[in-house]
C-alpha cells in the first residue's frame, strides 16, 4: 500500500555551525511506517540550509564552515543587503551554495546513509535561531 506522511520539528541554533538532525528524521521515518520509500527533507529559512556530511569527526565540518567563511566572508563592502548585520547577506550567499533539501532513499524502513553519513542543519548566521524543518515521506507500507 502507498502512503505519504508529513511531520515537522524545530532545531534551535545557538549560532553558526552544523546541528545534527539524523536521528528526528529517523523517527519522522518510523512514524510513517514506509518500509521502502524516500524521505524530503526541507528548511524553510533563507539563513539556514541542510547539508549530507561527515558525522564521525566533527573536524571535518569545522573545516566547512571555515571553508565557507573564507569564501563568503562578512563585512564586504559590496554588500547592499546588510540589514540585519554583517552576517545577513553572507548567509543567504552560503545558503545559496548548500541546499535548503535533501533527499535520502528509504528501505526495509530506515534512511539509506552511508556509514559515516549524517544529515545537518547548517546555521549560517552569528546569532542562535529556531528553525523550521519539515519531512515528507512517500512510499510503500509492508
Amino acid at each position: 500500500m502507498f502512503t505519504a506522511h508529513n511531520a515537522e520539528f524545530a532545531v534551535r541554533t545557538k549560532g553558526q555551525g552544523t546541528y545534527e538532525i539524523t536521528d528526528q528524521v529517523a523517527q519522522a521515518v518510523r512514524a510513517s511506517r514506509v518500509e521502502t520509500g524516500l524521505a524530503t527533507v526541507f528548511v524553510r529559512h533563507t539563513s539556514a540550509s541542510l547539508i549530507i556530511f561527515e558525522n564521525a569527526d566533527p573536524t571535518a565540518r569545522r573545516d566547512l564552515e571555515g571553508f565557507l567563511e573564507r569564501l563568503v566572508p562578512e563585512g564586504e563592502d559590496y554588500f547592499v543587503h546588510t540589514l540585519e548585520g554583517p552576517d545577513d547577506m553572507p548567509s543567504h550567499i552560503r545558503m545559496v551554495l548548500t541546499r535548503t533539501s535533501e533527499s535520502i532513499p528509504i528501505a526495509r524502513g530506515t534512511l539509506q546513509l552511508g556509514t559515516w553519513q549524517g544529515l545537518f542543519l547548517y546555521e549560517h548566521r552569528k546569532h542562535g535561531s529556531q528553525r523550521s524543518v519539515s519531512v515528507s515521506v512517500i512510499g510503500n507500507i509492508e
